[in-house]
């Protein structure tokens, strides 16, 4: 467990998701937005190329190309998270920032 350390913006760990069509929990990687009170709210990351999001190509850390999924955002608890896999690059989290505030406008 990783009980006590902090994650910032841009941080890709792997963590216990649960999946919107069922209930069954499984160990995915996923973004961290933020993490507060124990809590982290994060975005999945899938390596299904079919799936609208942002691309994140394995030259930049992922384990395979994958795709953030901004409309598949979660809170999970600190204690979820099994390990941090690498740190998305700046420009990508500027990316992410302005995909964000272009959903919340």
């Amino acid at each position: 467990m990783t009980r006590g350390i902090m994650y910032n913006f841009g941080d890709v760990v792997l963590a216990q998701v649960q999946f919107t069509n069922s209930l069954d929990v499984k160990i995915r990687p996923a973004l961290v937005l933020f993490q507060e009170y124990g809590n982290i709210v994060v975005a999945g990351i899938t390596s299904n190329q079919d799936m609208k999001g942002i691309p994140l190509p394995a030259k930049e850390g992922a384990y395979k190309d994958s795709v953030i999924k901004l409309n598949y955002i979660f809170t999970i608890s600190e204690n979820m998270v099994r390990k941090q896999l690498f740190v998305l690059t700046a420009e990508k989290k500027r990316i992410v920032r302005d995909h964000l505030m272009q959903k919340l406008s």
